[in-house]
């Protein structure tokens, strides 16, 4: 079990079902919980988490704004997301409502917070953050309710996603350094809210453009953004997904982080996927943040490689002919 919950549950806490359990993450342990549809529900919109709750049993869903009797929200590093999750949970919960998250993700403040609109059951302190619950009001919520429509620079967007405030400077650098002629079959691995293919879909030369994306709220997004019948949409761990033709080119701004910390191996794992998914003259291009070590990766994937632009913070790369 989660150590937060174990101890809220030691201390009082009641849970009734259905329970609906918000956006909790691999390393939250929910073995202890019931995995019959009637009793609880996992929500979470990133594919590859979505994944490892689904493996594990558990009645799992994207999105729903089903009631359930309690709910445990799993805080987010985003704050507006975490606001936007709260009034849903509360929302849709007739009971309870359980708030987890960690002092780095911001549960200090958003405790703080909730105290001034409901009362608050506790808070307890265990492995660096705070477990508390409240009943569920959803008018004291209303004004955190997530935006029906977002749109900043002229795109829709939606609180939480990457680069909900605007378009990308590593995306735009991205777009501005690529040729005139793609090929016809193109991808764009993690494509977010869909800059990047809204933009391509501009271009008279392309046939398909495979948009691949594993939040399903960015994806959502994509489907606004750059609806046109040449593009296609996947909601997928760009890692493990398959193209169903073969690719010209793959373009993508690939991200390096689940957590706080950067990972560059989730890049490592994008830059494969392009090399297997494109023609055997096919071509990658991808832009990075100046610091992570794609390099290597790269050459290993591809027979030629090269800095096509770049700047003291990010930097953009042609790599082609794709390694078997």
């Amino acid at each position: 079990m989660s150590p937060r919950l174990e101890l809220a549950l030691q201390n009082g806490l009641s849970l009734s079902s259905p329970l609906s359990v918000i956006c909790p993450v691999p390393a939250h342990d929910l073995s202890a919980l019931p995995r019959a549809a009637q009793v609880a529900q996992v929500v979470q919109p990133f594919k590859p988490f979505y994944d490892h709750f689904a493996a594990q049993g558990f009645d799992t869903v994207p999105e729903t704004d089903d009631r359930c009797e309690d709910a445990i929200v799993f805080l987010p590093r985003a704050k507006a997301l975490a606001r936007a999750m709260i009034h849903l949970a509360s929302s849709r919960a007739r009971g309870v409502v359980v708030i987890d998250g960690a002092k780095t993700d911001g549960v200090d403040s958003i405790l703080k917070d909730v105290r001034k609109r409901v009362s608050v059951e506790w808070p307890l302190s265990k492995a660096h953050g705070k477990i508390f619950w409240f009943q569920a009001d959803p008018q004291s919520f209303e004004d955190w309710a997530a935006p029906k429509t977002q749109i900043v620079d002229g795109y829709h967007t939606a609180p939480g996603v990457f680069s909900a405030d605007g378009i990308d400077p590593a995306s735009a650098m991205l777009l501005n350094a690529l040729p005139a002629k793609l090929g016809p079959r193109v991808a764009d691995l993690g494509a977010g809210w869909g800059y990047l293919t809204a933009e391509l879909l501009k271009r008279d030369n392309l046939k398909s453009v495979h948009l691949v994306e594993a939040d399903h709220t960015a994806l959502a997004c994509a489907r606004i953004n750059a609806s046109d019948p040449e593009a296609r949409f996947y909601w997928a761990d760009a890692v493990t997904w398959s193209a169903p033709e073969p690719l010209d080119t793959v373009v993508m701004n690939p991200p390096f982080h689940t957590s706080r910390s950067a990972d560059p191996t989730l890049g490592q794992g994008f830059i494969a996927a392009a090399a297997r998914n494109l023609t055997r003259n096919g071509t990658l291009w991808m832009v990075a943040n100046r610091h992570l070590p794609y390099e290597t990766t790269l050459n290993e994937h591809f027979a030629r490689v090269d800095e096509a632009a770049g700047d003291n913070r990010f930097k953009v790369f042609e790599a082609s002919r794709p390694r078997r």
